[in-house]
């Protein structure tokens, strides 16, 4: 039972992280929306090196080796979110309203997100089931790497469409995806670290995939060449975002 305390205190305080976005309230909209490109820009790069950076040399580094089942997982991860994003365009031609029109990328971004909240869950307590220190360590790397992303996950949310209220209610209904992880977790017991070793391989390829296929592409539109740049030291801002992680590990 102190255990399982842990967890949800853990969890839920990584949930709640998904809230960084309550700081854009205070901003006016015009200046915002100004500013949106440029943590869409972030969240690209902090995507990628998530997935080169930390998943895949974690994975590789657990497993001794780079398997063809991990390179079924990468392609599984893009095969899903392409297939998923067929059907979220083909439902907007069909439903579209023209009160609010959300852009298939913000939608992608969400779904990617949640799968990496709950990837974060079942790593959280996992780890718990190890010991309780161990918990608490990963719960802070967790912490640390979770703020850099939160905060692109919540500028691409609100430059696909989404208003600020509603961002913030997806993006923490998002973080809360966490504790389910952490509570099947629990249930699968030992087995736990299994299921995250089979998740994190589709967590990888929905981040390439959105970041390659979706984000930058979005990043092209803009044609201006100092807000190009900005844009470009931008990204290079979220790949050393992660990369300093790499200190704190």
């Amino acid at each position: 039972m102190n255990v399982l305390l842990y967890i949800l205190g853990s969890v839920l305080l990584v949930s709640l992280i998904s809230l960084v976005g309550v700081i854009s309230l205070s901003i006016k909209h015009e200046k915002l929306t100004k500013y949106l490109i440029f943590f869409v820009s972030f969240s690209a790069g902090a995507m990628l090196a998530d997935a080169f950076i930390h998943l895949l040399p974690e994975l590789v580094e657990e497993k001794g080796e780079f398997t063809l089942l991990m390179s079924g997982g990468i392609i599984g991860g893009m095969l899903l979110f392409f297939a998923l994003e067929k059907f979220i365009n083909w439902h907007h031609c069909h439903d579209a309203t023209p009160k609010e029109h959300v852009h298939s990328f913000a939608v992608m971004n969400l779904v990617g997100d949640g799968i990496h909240n709950f990837l974060d869950g079942v790593i959280i307590g996992a780890a718990y089931m190890i010991s309780i220190p161990v918990g608490i360590a990963t719960t802070i790397a967790v912490i640390f790497h979770e703020i850099p992303q939160e905060i692109g996950d919540f500028a691409v949310l609100l430059h696909g469409g989404y208003s600020k209220a509603r961002a913030l209610m997806f993006n923490l209904a998002s973080g809360l995806l966490s504790v389910l992880g952490a509570l099947i977790a629990v249930g699968l017991g030992t087995k736990s670290a299994v299921a995250a070793e089979l998740l994190t391989p589709f967590a990888v390829g929905s981040f390439l995939y959105i970041a390659a296929s979706d984000l930058i592409p979005e990043l092209h539109k803009e044609t201006d060449a100092k807000r190009s740049v900005m844009q470009f030291i931008a990204f290079l801002g979220g790949i050393g975002a992660m990369a300093a992680l790499l200190l704190l590990e």
